[in-house]
């Protein structure tokens, strides 16, 4: 017997309906995570304990929100490359109460996480979902910035199913390749790829 689909309408989230008001009246892309995805942030968040989370890819503030609603006591900073994106989140997650809670960030990710590396700051829980092409190399660097335990969670490592077909070989489909490949046989982790959505890979740092 298969799984029941969720139907999304059905999940109330006021954060959710907040971001999409948001994503229309500025003409955004309409590529960010469902509400059960969020829910599910939330909840992954709650279990871990998580303090600090490192987001990559803000787009409108949702998913930045659903993991800061984990835990009451915990900080996200999340980073955007496109500056009016960045400013739609930042106006976004005031809106839904979470100014206090949220760092958002602009620019490219890898600079901002190899600023972090420098100044010896760490993190319990990683986000990412961002430009498909620097995977392995946000992956190397949430391993240099996590805390003993940290969660990584990465977004659409299926690429639509191109990774899973040989034909396809576009350099962002080769890296989503190689960051699966590490992720699955990094003896540093210990990992899983949910067969849900578009992909979704969770990784624990060992202690």
């Amino acid at each position: 017997m298969g799984p029941y689909p969720i139907e999304e309408e059905r999940i109330d989230d006021a954060l959710w309906s907040l971001v999409q008001q948001a994503v229309v009246e500025h003409n955004m892309p309409s590529i960010g995570i469902a509400p059960s995805y969020g829910q599910f942030l939330t909840l992954l968040v709650a279990m871990s304990g998580a303090k600090r989370i490192l987001e990559l890819g803000t787009l409108a503030g949702y998913s930045a929100m659903c993991l800061a609603r984990g835990k009451s006591d915990c900080t996200v900073t999340t980073i955007e490359l496109q500056p009016a994106f960045a400013t739609v989140a930042t106006q976004t997650i005031a809106k839904g109460g979470y100014a206090h809670r949220i760092t958002v960030l602009q620019g490219e990710a890898l600079p901002h996480m190899e600023s972090f590396v420098k100044s010896g700051s760490t993190f319990d829980f990683f986000f990412i979902d961002a430009d498909k092409g620097n995977y392995p190399q946000y992956l190397e660097c949430a391993i240099g910035l996590g805390t003993p335990g940290a969660i990584i969670v990465a977004d659409n490592v299926f690429s639509k199913g191109r990774t899973q077909q040989v034909a396809y070989t576009s350099p962002s489909v080769r890296a989503m390749r190689q960051f699966l490949g590490q992720l699955l046989t990094d003896a540093r982790l210990d990992s899983t790829i949910v067969p849900a959505y578009d992909g979704l890979a969770i990784a624990r740092l060992r202690e």
